[in-house]
């Protein structure tokens, strides 16, 4: 059986079935069975190493159980999922190892509302004057001190085309850059033990997941970053069409 923990930013009372609190964030903790998290993760100050190895621009994170991604261009900085809770002095660092820091950042895309993709928010979230975006079915999942910008396939961010990509959640997007090929994939794909689809133990709809890696496969896909498991960079258009007709 799964078990979902609901998380607070500063006050939680679990009783029985029912949870109990004064909250700031609300989120699901519940993502992968290949390497499952600690029940209250937790995050090491210092940065993993910043891989150089990802298309122009982009920059990896590696929380060992999680990634999250950075975008930089010129000054600007977009954030895609921020780790779990106290992971925001490790993106800070993997900012300043890029050239950047928290005041170029203008843009933190959520793919998901489960714990270990939005928990670093809390810390992140004071430091930057970004806009905060989510899928529009997962949006009121994510309550934070700014507003929540609710996004759909098709929209736009800092020249990111938004995917829907239900499953996972109802409302999990992933992240698409056509002039690179660069599809940051959330949980809609994941890469621990070669490329795979959501995790079924943790999926809301496994035949939603299915029909969104079908709809990935439909793009001009280069690199794979997903939220689980290291990116793949060689190959992976022809390992995301073998994915989709397996499925």
């Amino acid at each position: 059986m799964t078990v979902y923990r609901i998380s607070r930013r500063r006050l939680f009372v679990t009783a029985g079935a029912g949870v109990v609190s004064l909250a700031v964030v609300n989120t699901v903790s519940a993502c992968s069975s290949s390497s499952s998290p600690p029940s209250r993760p937790v995050a090491t100050t210092a940065a993993q190493p910043v891989s150089t190895a990802l298309p122009d621009g982009w920059h990896r994170v590696d929380r060992s159980y999680v990634s999250a991604y950075l975008l930089l261009r010129g000054e600007e900085v977009a954030i895609v999922d921020t780790g779990t809770p106290g992971s925001a002095a490790a993106i800070e660092d993997g900012l300043k190892a890029a050239g950047s820091g928290f005041a170029a950042v203008r843009h933190v895309i959520l793919t998901h509302y489960h714990d270990d993709h939005i928990g670093g928010l809390e810390g992140i979230e004071p430091q930057v004057k970004a806009t905060i975006y989510a899928g529009s079915g997962d949006a009121a999942n994510i309550i934070t001190d700014k507003p929540v910008k609710p996004l759909n396939g098709g929209d736009e961010v800092f020249g990111l085309r938004i995917v829907d990509t239900p499953g996972h959640t109802a409302g999990h997007i992933s992240i698409f850059e056509p002039a690179t090929g660069t599809l940051v994939a959330g949980d809609a794909l994941r890469t621990q033990n070669g490329l795979e689809s959501s995790d079924p133990q943790f999926t809301t709809d496994q035949t939603l997941a299915s029909a969104s890696v079908k709809a990935l496969a439909k793009l001009d896909v280069k690199a794979i970053l997903p939220g689980h498991g290291e990116p793949l960079t060689t190959g992976a258009n022809e390992a995301l069409q073998e994915l989709a007709a397996s499925l």
